[in-house]
């Protein structure tokens, strides 16, 4: 077990986890980290993204006739240097990419926080990038999902038209199957994300999606595991319509454990989930809930994946030459 002030543990530390998290562009990347950053706050945790590190702005791109899914139209090199600069607690110099205009804000000085989020299209795409990052999650909706997100993110917040977006999505099609969805090989768990099955409105309008948490085995845990969830506040409790299912899927060539959530959970039984969780890891508090009544079933596989990513901080504390091993050969999946 962690010691009970597991975060302070962390604060003093000099070890500073890394968390990548690849997908492509508006498919809810920091929605699953979520949970982590409420966990440990703003001190703890901080996050970059991939996109600063373009190495053309989006006229030039424009011009060169590429996206910025082309491993080429960016600048891996700086990010391997800096990724391994804040690994040793060192500040950076970062440059920074702005949406909203597609050209480059002057650079901004970056200090590492001990876990530190990297996402983006390509956190997995080079062997450096792979081994400096401590855990690795890949989101994965389906593309009915992705396209309705992508529309509503760039109309709303980015200010394309509709007909814009599509083409778009359709000139990236081929470079994101090309560079960004092979590096689901090399995920610690896969997201994967669809329309519920009690109907497309829920999606829209309650957030409700089905999602499956697709993990790796987990060779070592931090002591007895129980994540259980209580039958008796799901038949007693709950108003609304959850599913739970568990299937073996194969990812890239490797057997994992796929667990699927659909519907909404009441919050008694999250809770139960919640104070589990807490027992296990020794952090607290942990509550997604936010006062609401229900979870939904993204919110639960936060709660799981939350619990991932803490077992593996702090296996990493309690056993670095074991973690760095296993590690190293997590990164010789593959290659790109």
């Amino acid at each position: 077990m962690p010691p009970s002030d597991f975060k302070r543990v962390i604060a003093e530390s000099p070890y500073v986890f890394v968390v990548g998290v690849a997908g492509d562009s508006g498919t809810g990347k920091t929605t699953f980290t979520r949970a982590i950053r409420e966990i440990f706050g703003d001190d703890l945790v901080s996050t970059i993204t991939i996109d600063d590190y373009h190495k053309y702005d989006r006229r030039d791109r424009k011009e060169l006739g590429i996206t910025p899914l082309v491993p080429e139209a960016n600048r891996f090199d700086l990010l391997e240097e800096h990724l391994s600069d804040l690994k040793a607690g060192k500040t950076i110099t970062k440059p920074v990419y702005n949406h909203d205009n597609g050209q480059f804000d002057p650079p901004v000085r970056f200090s590492p926080t001990k876990i530190l989020i990297l996402e983006g299209l390509h956190p997995f795409v080079t062997r450096t990038l792979r081994d400096l990052i401590d855990f690795k999650l890949y989101v994965d909706p389906d593309p009915d999902v992705k396209r309705a997100w992508k529309i509503k993110r760039d109309v709303e917040r980015r200010g394309y038209s509709p007909d814009a977006v599509e083409r778009e999505m359709k000139e990236r099609k081929p470079d994101f199957e090309r560079y960004v969805a092979p590096q689901c090989l090399f995920a610690d768990a896969v997201i994967r994300i669809a329309f519920s099955k009690y109907g497309r409105d829920v999606s829209e309008m309650r957030n409700v999606y089905r999602v499956t948490l697709c993990q790796s085995k987990l060779d070592r845990s931090i002591g007895d595991v129980d994540l259980s969830i209580d039958l008796f506040g799901l038949l007693s409790l709950s108003e609304r319509d959850f599913m739970v299912e568990f299937t073996t899927e194969n990812v890239g060539g490797r057997t994992m454990g796929a667990l699927t959530f659909d519907g909404e959970l009441n919050d008694a039984v999250a809770r139960k989930l919640e104070r589990s969780i807490e027992i296990q890891t020794q952090v607290e508090p942990i509550d997604l809930s936010q006062d609401s009544d229900y979870l939904t079933a993204g919110d639960i596989a936060q709660l799981i994946l939350a619990w991932r990513i803490i077992n593996r901080r702090i296996f990493i504390e309690s056993a670095p030459e074991t973690a760095d091993t296993e590690q190293a050969a997590s990164a010789e999946k593959g290659g790109f």
